[in-house]
Protein backbone atom coordinates (compact mmCIF):
# COMPACT_ATOMS: atom_id res chain seq x y z
CA UNK A 1 0.00 0.00 0.00
CA UNK A 2 1.34 3.22 -0.99
CA UNK A 3 0.89 6.38 1.11
CA UNK A 4 1.08 9.88 -0.22
CA UNK A 5 3.62 12.09 1.24
CA UNK A 6 2.38 15.31 2.86
CA UNK A 7 4.49 17.99 4.33
CA UNK A 8 4.21 18.38 8.06
CA UNK A 9 1.60 20.96 9.03
CA UNK A 10 3.28 24.04 10.26
CA UNK A 11 1.57 25.72 13.09
CA UNK A 12 1.19 29.42 12.43
CA UNK A 13 1.30 31.66 15.47
CA UNK A 14 -2.00 33.41 16.23
CA UNK A 15 -2.03 37.09 16.98
CA UNK A 16 -4.02 36.53 20.10
CA UNK A 17 -6.56 39.38 19.79
CA UNK A 18 -9.47 39.57 17.42
CA UNK A 19 -10.25 42.91 15.77
CA UNK A 20 -14.04 42.49 16.01
CA UNK A 21 -14.42 43.64 19.66
CA UNK A 22 -12.20 46.66 19.00
CA UNK A 23 -14.31 47.69 15.99
CA UNK A 24 -17.46 47.28 18.11
CA UNK A 25 -16.04 49.58 20.78
CA UNK A 26 -15.08 52.20 18.17
CA UNK A 27 -18.60 52.19 16.71
CA UNK A 28 -20.15 52.47 20.18
CA UNK A 29 -17.95 55.48 20.94
CA UNK A 30 -18.87 57.05 17.60
CA UNK A 31 -22.58 56.60 18.29
CA UNK A 32 -22.14 58.03 21.80
CA UNK A 33 -20.42 61.20 20.55
CA UNK A 34 -22.94 61.73 17.74
CA UNK A 35 -25.86 61.38 20.16
CA UNK A 36 -24.39 63.75 22.74
CA UNK A 37 -23.23 66.41 20.27
CA UNK A 38 -25.08 69.71 20.31
CA UNK A 39 -25.99 70.97 16.85
CA UNK A 40 -27.46 74.27 18.04
CA UNK A 41 -26.01 77.58 16.87
CA UNK A 42 -23.84 79.44 19.34
CA UNK A 43 -25.87 81.94 21.37
CA UNK A 44 -23.50 84.78 20.64
CA UNK A 45 -24.44 84.52 16.97
CA UNK A 46 -28.17 84.91 17.58
CA UNK A 47 -29.66 88.42 17.30
CA UNK A 48 -30.89 90.24 20.39
CA UNK A 49 -28.22 89.98 23.06
CA UNK A 50 -29.22 90.78 26.60
CA UNK A 51 -27.38 93.88 27.79
CA UNK A 52 -26.75 94.30 31.48
CA UNK A 53 -26.44 97.98 32.30
CA UNK A 54 -23.93 98.99 34.94
CA UNK A 55 -21.96 95.74 34.89
CA UNK A 56 -19.10 94.62 32.71
CA UNK A 57 -19.25 91.36 30.78
CA UNK A 58 -17.29 88.31 31.79
CA UNK A 59 -14.08 89.14 29.97
CA UNK A 60 -15.90 90.64 26.97
CA UNK A 61 -15.25 94.35 26.54
CA UNK A 62 -18.38 96.35 25.81
CA UNK A 63 -18.24 99.18 23.36
CA UNK A 64 -19.15 102.55 24.77
CA UNK A 65 -21.38 104.45 22.37
CA UNK A 66 -22.43 108.06 22.66
CA UNK A 67 -26.18 108.46 23.31
CA UNK A 68 -26.73 110.07 19.90
CA UNK A 69 -25.48 107.01 18.07
CA UNK A 70 -28.20 104.64 19.22
CA UNK A 71 -31.96 104.52 19.60
CA UNK A 72 -33.23 103.97 23.14
CA UNK A 73 -36.86 102.88 23.54
CA UNK A 74 -38.22 103.15 27.08
CA UNK A 75 -41.51 101.59 28.09
CA UNK A 76 -43.35 102.61 31.26
CA UNK A 77 -46.70 101.45 32.55
CA UNK A 78 -49.21 104.28 32.60
CA UNK A 79 -52.72 103.38 33.63
CA UNK A 80 -54.05 100.62 31.39
CA UNK A 81 -51.51 101.21 28.62
CA UNK A 82 -47.82 101.66 27.99
CA UNK A 83 -46.11 105.02 27.53
CA UNK A 84 -43.31 104.74 24.97
CA UNK A 85 -40.36 107.13 24.86
CA UNK A 86 -37.86 107.07 21.98
CA UNK A 87 -34.67 109.05 22.65
CA UNK A 88 -36.52 111.29 25.12
CA UNK A 89 -39.37 111.90 22.59
CA UNK A 90 -42.73 110.68 23.94
CA UNK A 91 -44.88 108.39 21.79
CA UNK A 92 -48.37 108.13 23.29
CA UNK A 93 -49.60 105.30 21.04
CA UNK A 94 -48.20 102.25 19.28
CA UNK A 95 -48.88 103.89 15.92
CA UNK A 96 -46.79 106.92 16.93
CA UNK A 97 -44.01 104.58 18.06
CA UNK A 98 -44.02 102.75 14.72
CA UNK A 99 -44.07 106.04 12.78
CA UNK A 100 -41.12 107.50 14.71
CA UNK A 101 -39.12 104.27 14.42
CA UNK A 102 -39.87 104.21 10.69
CA UNK A 103 -38.48 107.73 10.33
CA UNK A 104 -35.35 106.86 12.30
CA UNK A 105 -34.80 103.66 10.31
CA UNK A 106 -35.14 105.70 7.11
CA UNK A 107 -32.21 107.83 8.28
CA UNK A 108 -29.96 104.97 9.42
CA UNK A 109 -31.24 101.44 9.97
CA UNK A 110 -27.83 100.23 11.18
CA UNK A 111 -28.13 102.12 14.47
CA UNK A 112 -28.35 99.83 17.49
CA UNK A 113 -31.71 99.87 19.24
CA UNK A 114 -31.89 99.30 23.00
CA UNK A 115 -35.26 98.50 24.56
CA UNK A 116 -35.35 99.50 28.24
CA UNK A 117 -38.68 98.41 29.77
CA UNK A 118 -39.90 99.22 33.25
CA UNK A 119 -40.41 96.20 35.55
CA UNK A 120 -44.18 96.74 35.59
CA UNK A 121 -44.60 96.51 31.81
CA UNK A 122 -45.98 93.18 30.61
CA UNK A 123 -43.70 91.01 28.48
CA UNK A 124 -46.16 91.03 25.57
CA UNK A 125 -46.03 94.82 25.38
CA UNK A 126 -42.20 94.76 25.44
CA UNK A 127 -42.27 92.29 22.55
CA UNK A 128 -44.58 94.72 20.71
CA UNK A 129 -41.82 97.33 20.98
CA UNK A 130 -39.27 94.79 19.72
CA UNK A 131 -41.54 93.93 16.77
CA UNK A 132 -42.03 97.62 15.99
CA UNK A 133 -38.26 98.16 15.83
CA UNK A 134 -37.68 95.08 13.67
CA UNK A 135 -40.54 95.90 11.29
CA UNK A 136 -39.22 99.46 10.94
CA UNK A 137 -36.01 97.96 9.52
CA UNK A 138 -33.61 97.98 12.45
CA UNK A 139 -31.34 94.93 12.57
CA UNK A 140 -29.47 95.36 15.87
CA UNK A 141 -32.20 95.31 18.54
CA UNK A 142 -31.18 94.53 22.13
CA UNK A 143 -32.75 94.52 25.58
CA UNK A 144 -31.36 96.38 28.57
CA UNK A 145 -31.59 94.94 32.05
CA UNK A 146 -30.57 96.35 35.40
CA UNK A 147 -28.69 94.35 38.02
CA UNK A 148 -30.23 94.57 41.46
Amino acid sequence: MRTTWRPAARSQPTLGASMTPMIDVVFLLLIFFVCTASFQPVEALLPGDLLISGAGGAGVPQEEQPPLERVVIRAEQSGAGVAWTVNESPCPTDAALRALLGQLAGIDSTLPVVIDPDRKVELGRVIDGFDAARSAGFVDVKFAASVE
